[in-house]
């Protein structure tokens, strides 16, 4: 859990320095749509980012915030893996994470999401930039990062076995490796051991049986 915590506030602090710079953000998005032909259609998923980044961006400033913001993007997605395997969880704690994989989900549809108080980044943005095209994009990460803190606070409030990490498959793996190989060896022994006592009923040792009492004749023809 501390491991959680510690990758949780170092996304925070990212984000805040991001947080500073919305404006250049939103002009970046800007240029962008527009080398893309693309300014009608509200900036709707954290895929269209990466796509205005990868084919349409012509500046270093440009490029260094959105890949800023895809990179926050990609820090809490591995989060989310990290959530998954700390612990079961209970139907809350699992809700708020299935929120946060699909917010944070590179093809989610973002243009209804929006951040409320006390988060003012829609506030930032003008009537037409928070209806049209950048409320949802600029709401994303705050709200992530609500959901994973009340699933920390969530998480804490669990019994102390649900805490524990989930288990390594490998013992178990190693467990019926072991398990395999003394059975093998077992009817290896077992094989050997029948082979031996064949050798010995049909061995050279086998014919004084039958010698004992001569060759067998029939009744009656006895010389």
């Amino acid at each position: 859990m501390n491991e959680v915590k510690e990758s949780l506030r170092s996304i925070e602090q990212t984000y805040k320095i991001f947080q500073q710079q919305q404006f250049t953000f939103i002009a970046a998005l800007d240029h962008t749509r527009e080398n893309a032909h693309d300014k009608i259609r509200p900036v709707a998923s954290i895929g269209q980012v990466q796509a205005y980044m990868d084919h349409h961006c012509n500046n270093s400033t440009d490029r260094r915030i959105l890949l800023m913001f895809l990179n926050i993007c990609n820090d809490l997605n591995k989060l989310c893996q990290k959530l998954e395997a700390l612990h079961p969880g209970n139907s809350v704690t699992n809700n708020i994470l299935e929120k946060c994989k699909m917010l944070v989900s590179p093809s989610n549809d973002l243009s209804t999401v929006r951040a409320k108080y006390p988060h003012d980044v829609v506030n930032h943005l003008s009537c037409d930039e928070a209806k049209n095209h950048y409320g949802g994009v600029v709401s994303l990460i705050p709200i992530v990062l609500d959901c994973m803190k009340s699933w920390v606070a969530h998480s804490e409030k669990l019994p102390r076995n649900f805490l524990q990490n989930v288990s390594d498959p490998r013992p178990a793996i190693l467990t019926t490796a072991t398990q395999t190989v003394a059975s093998y060896k077992d009817c290896l022994r077992e094989q050997n051991s029948k082979h031996a006592k064949k050798q010995h009923l049909n061995g050279p040792g086998s014919n004084t049986l039958k010698n004992v009492n001569g060759a067998w004749k029939p009744p009656g023809k006895h010389s």
